[in-house]
């Protein structure tokens, strides 16, 4: 008897076909990975924190000069994510759908602070800032101060972020045919509709990934600031900065303390990004 061709065969032809392992060993892998690159190393900060009683853990973590800290950072990560995701879109824009002279070093450039030591970052930014900078000392007769002030750590927030929002977005606006804008300039649609009804919608849920990106980048970023920031208490000092400071005191309870801190406020605020994320595009809520 002649053995069917697999072709012919319904059960062969409905079974998928898998170029990996099956899911039991790529599961275990992925588990494995992420236990000794992830979970272990935030797990030993939690296990060096239960350690400490309530009241010993509140006075780490509550102190003015640490609310101010945390007051800084997560303030000057969100605006400087909420500028990348206007400008970001920006410039993947000009970048998919213009042609210039230099726009492959343009694009080259926006790759460049993550090719850039951050402390390199960091004190290029504050030499350019500072009052006796190039840009500070034309901002400072107007009275604009950027260099050792919260204004200055947004910018190198900004500056590290960028690539984030531009990356992200920059794939979805090259699938995005022009042919639909000029069909809904055809169908009487002014500039102003067709960016909110056809191009925004295409590009929202990238801009919010890339928004997320730049704003775990922000949450957590040390050397491009502590240069420009000038570390000052309860003005220019950011919470990383605080748990180094810390470190090199030998106050270990309460450097792990606050990255527990830092820990969970930052999932919490990714986490919510995520879900409102997918609750806002979901296809239940848009009725298909």
């Amino acid at each position: 008897m002649r053995t069917p061709h697999p072709e012919l065969s319904p059960n062969l032809r409905t079974r998928r076909r898998r170029v990996l392992p099956g899911f039991g060993l790529t599961l275990g892998t992925t588990l494995l990975f992420l236990s000794l690159i992830v979970l272990l190393p935030l797990s030993a900060a939690f296990i060096r924190t239960a350690g400490l009683s309530w009241e010993e853990f509140w006075g780490h973590v509550s102190s003015p000069r640490v609310v101010a800290s945390y007051r800084l950072t997560f303030g000057a990560a969100l605006a400087a994510a909420a500028a990348n995701a206007f400008f970001g879109v920006i410039v993947a824009w000009v970048l998919v759908r213009y042609e210039f002279p230099g726009r492959k070093i343009v694009d080259a450039l926006v790759d460049l602070p993550f090719a850039l030591p951050t402390a390199v970052a960091g004190i290029a930014l504050t030499a350019l800032y500072a009052p006796t900078g190039w840009i500070g000392g034309l901002l400072e007769p107007l009275g604009i101060k950027v260099a050792y002030t919260p204004l200055g750590i947004w910018v190198a927030l900004t500056f590290i972020g960028l690539p984030f929002v531009v990356r992200t977005v920059q794939p979805v606006l090259e699938e995005l045919e022009p042919e639909l804008e000029e069909a809904a300039a055809t169908l009487g649609a002014t500039r102003t509709q067709t960016l909110r009804r056809v191009v925004l919608p295409a590009l929202l849920p990238a801009t919010c990934t890339g928004f997320t990106l730049a704003l775990a980048r922000g949450i957590g970023e040390y050397g491009s600031v502590v240069f420009i920031s000038g570390n000052m208490p309860l003005r220019t000092e950011i919470t990383p900065l605080l748990i180094v400071t810390k470190l090199e005191q030998y106050d270990y309870a309460g450097a792990t303390a606050l990255a527990v801190v830092m820990l969970v406020v930052s999932f919490a605020l990714l986490f919510g990004v995520q879900l409102l994320q997918r609750w806002f595009f979901s296809p239940e809520r848009h009725g298909r």
